[in-house]
């Protein structure tokens, strides 16, 4: 495994605040010696682990996947940056966690909103109140 795949793993850890030990109770099969050695690039983890270790830390699967694929060459994201200069606050990890966990109509609504299907303020304005009064319904107020 490649040092910069194990530079990933242990930013994207200490990123989500989880110790080694945290994350190996987390990822099935790894003890915290395994994430250590891992962490060290010793250490060849699957792509089913590594996709838990993306799960759990917030991080994009495909950001871990191609690093253990590209191995020490580093590569680049289209922006130029590499895939490991981007940093999420706590915040926008909670964020993609509740995107990710949310069902496709709920996607759709999210993406409206954030991409403004139309262009308008309007729009995004109108759907966040049809929304409010749809959980006031629920809730029966």
């Amino acid at each position: 495994m490649s040092k910069r795949l194990g530079n990933l793993i242990r930013q994207a850890r200490t990123d989500a605040g989880l110790t080694q030990e945290q994350l190996a109770r987390r990822v099935r099969g790894l003890s915290a010696t395994d994430i250590s050695l891992a962490e060290r690039g010793e250490k060849e983890l699957t792509q089913a682990e590594l996709k838990e270790i993306a799960k759990e830390t917030g991080v994009t699967q495909k950001s871990l996947l191609d690093a253990a694929k590209t191995g020490a060459s580093g590569g680049k994201t289209g922006s130029g940056k590499s895939s490991s200069d981007i940093r999420l606050t706590g915040e926008e990890k909670k964020l993609i966690r509740a995107y990710r966990e949310a069902d496709s109509k709920s996607r759709a609504v999210v993406k409206m909103i954030l991409l403004g299907k139309d262009g308008s303020e309007d729009a995004a304005g109108d759907m966040i109140g049809s929304l409010m009064n749809g959980v006031k319904d629920l809730l029966g107020k």
